[in-house]
């Protein structure tokens, strides 16, 4: 029954701002007000804040380094801090973000965007503290938590694996057998004496996790190709090796926006490596011998096995038998004549795999923390927009969106209860799958410059049925998940209208579940401010207006009107300078 108001610092060497935020604040918070670095420094050894509000420019110690400070101090470290500043540039805000800070307060500041910003992030700090601290004194707890956000980033990654290899089906095995038989034939190396020292200079967890992404590359080739029946022709081949290029560079591009490097490192090698060759007749660089990567050639043996006793669309599966015979005769030519000889002598078990194998080994440690799972999230929105047609950036501009959408709703009298039962945190994480249904729609659809035919139409429509059933397909790898609650809805209600004329339901009014409603706006608006491939982008303005004119029919109109109100809030920053 701890009733102490939250403690906020402010800090800036303008005394008239330091007045203003003060008066603003002081109603709800109690503030203490420093006009530098230094005197920061010293009330931190006495007061432990909720917050910091922070100047960038300042004499002898700016925004910048004081927020480097704050980093560097486990007491201080998970502090949220919001800087503020006069000027507008994309290039100071991402460095500020870069180095930790949660937003952004633009001067001067008016009393309700200084409250609503505050009351929003010191609701979501108390909610993530809440999550973090649950039951931390219950050790059997921790450890099912710890197992669970673990479970749900593998079966999230497993499931979008396989409809990156498969994509006209959620089928299931391929991505779990080869991470086993990788496993396996890690062990037996290392119980037989070789690359041990190597293997274990490498999280052995994390890279057999990593694995699922040795064919993301495949995401950009496209349909009839990748499920052609019959055999390809010499260009469709060439095109058909360029998925390993490709893999390189999505998981690159991921690299740039996220902090998950070392599992990402494993699946950059992987994706670029095991297609090589130990004679050096394989691709994407022709390397030989010891100048492949030891990821790729462990990779080479169980991803050639595991094709082979499958069925492909060009081929159906050969006898155990007859592919231990094929990789006999790749002995040193294709594959690493050490590796496939420690895979001959156990061929029989990767014949009949142990029971419950487990894959995951000493990886619950790497993920206990919910947030964890913000990373994987962000990968596979990734991956999707690498097969929308857009040039990047999409996931990021849809949960800012939202997260706008939802600090005004929490201030509304209709729908602020509803959004204050939600885990926020987890709303606004989970609507990175929104659009997962799309891994399932013809990239030639998705990328096509011209209207769509009424068939071609009807194919990107089952993207929200296809999203519902991946969702679905998660949930049933794991027990539970809150995350999944709100993943399922936004997926299959995102394209539903309010006067019941969406897809794929037909769902009308408050029939739609209010995370469609909101995404609907949302999504709508990104696609018109964003150049896509059938058309260019429309100024704020007008990309406003059009969704003005769909009140009460295309979205609910009681969310339209706080959009209305809040729409300069959603403007890119270089246009509001312009």
């Amino acid at each position: 029954m701890d009733n102490a108001r939250d403690k906020i610092i402010m800090v800036d060497d303008d005394i008239i701002n330091l007045t203003v935020g003060k008066n603003s604040l002081s109603e709800d918070y109690d503030v203490f007000t420093v006009p530098s670095g230094k005197k920061l420094f010293e009330l931190l050894e006495k007061v432990t804040p909720s917050l910091i509000l922070l100047d960038i420019e300042m004499p002898e110690m700016d925004g910048f380094e004081i927020i480097r400070e704050l980093k560097k101090s486990s007491r201080t470290t998970y502090i949220p801090v919001i800087f503020l500043t006069a000027v507008i540039d994309p290039e100071i805000e991402v460095k500020g973000l870069s180095l930790g800070a949660v937003d952004y307060i633009t001067k001067p500041f008016s009393h309700e965007l200084l409250n609503k910003r505050v009351n929003l992030h010191i609701l979501f700090e108390k909610q993530k503290k809440e999550l973090l601290t649950y039951n931390l004194d219950l050790e059997g707890e921790v450890s099912k938590k710890t197992k669970a956000v673990f479970e749900l980033q593998n079966a999230i990654l497993q499931t979008v694996a396989e409809l990156v290899e498969c994509r006209d089906s959620v089928t299931g095995g391929h991505i779990e057998r080869t991470q086993r038989y990788l496993r396996m034939l890690v062990d037996f190396l290392i119980e037989h004496g070789i690359y041990t020292e190597l293997l274990n200079s490498w999280d052995l967890s994390l890279f057999i996790l990593s694995s699922q992404l040795h064919d993301v590359g495949k995401i950009s080739i496209k349909d009839s190709i990748l499920m052609k029946p019959g055999e390809l022709t010499a260009e469709e081949y060439e095109e058909m090796k360029k998925h390993t290029l490709f893999g390189v560079e999505i998981i690159r591009n991921i690299e740039d926006k996220t902090e998950e490097n070392e599992f990402l490192s494993y699946a950059e090698i992987l994706a670029g490596s095991h297609h090589e060759k130990w004679d050096g007749s394989g691709y994407p660089f022709g390397l030989k011998d010891s100048e492949i990567p030891l990821h790729g050639r462990l990779m080479a043996i169980v991803d050639v096995y595991d094709a082979l006793t499958n069925d492909r669309p060009y081929k159906r599966a050969f006898t155990h038998e007859e592919a231990v015979g094929i990789i006999k005769e790749g002995f040193g030519t294709h594959f690493d004549p050490e590796i496939c000889e420690v895979f001959l002598e156990h061929e029989k078990e990767f014949n009949a795999p142990i029971p419950g194998y487990e894959t995951e080994g000493a990886a619950f440690d790497k993920f206990t923390e919910t947030e964890r799972l913000f990373p994987t999230i962000k990968m596979v929105a990734n991956i999707v927009d690498a097969r929308g047609g857009t040039n990047g950036g999409r996931a990021e501009a849809i949960q800012r969106y939202l997260k706008t959408f939802v600090e005004a709703l929490l201030e509304s009298e209709r729908y602020a209860d509803e959004v204050k039962s939600w885990d926020i945190d987890l709303f606004l994480i989970s609507a990175q799958l929104y659009d997962v249904g799309k891994i399932a729609v013809h990239s030639d659809i998705l990328n096509k410059d011209g209207e769509l035919t009424d068939q071609e139409f009807e194919d990107v429509k089952n993207h929200a049925d296809f999203g519902v059933k991946v969702v679905r397909e998660i949930k049933e790898r794991v027990d539970n998940s809150g995350l999944l609650q709100h993943a399922e809805a936004l997926a299959g209600s995102h394209h539903e209208k309010w006067d019941g004329s969406g897809y794929p339901q037909g769902l009308k009014g408050n029939g739609i579940p209010l995370q469609g409603r909101i995404m609907a706006i949302v999504d709508v608006y990104e696609a018109l401010v964003n150049d896509r491939p059938h058309r260019v982008k429309k100024p704020h303005a007008e990309a406003v207006e059009i969704i003005r004119s769909g009140s009460g029919t295309h979205f609910d109109p009681g969310l339209v009107s706080i959009f209305l109100e809040h729409n300069m809030e959603f403007m890119d920053s270089n246009e509001r300078r312009s």
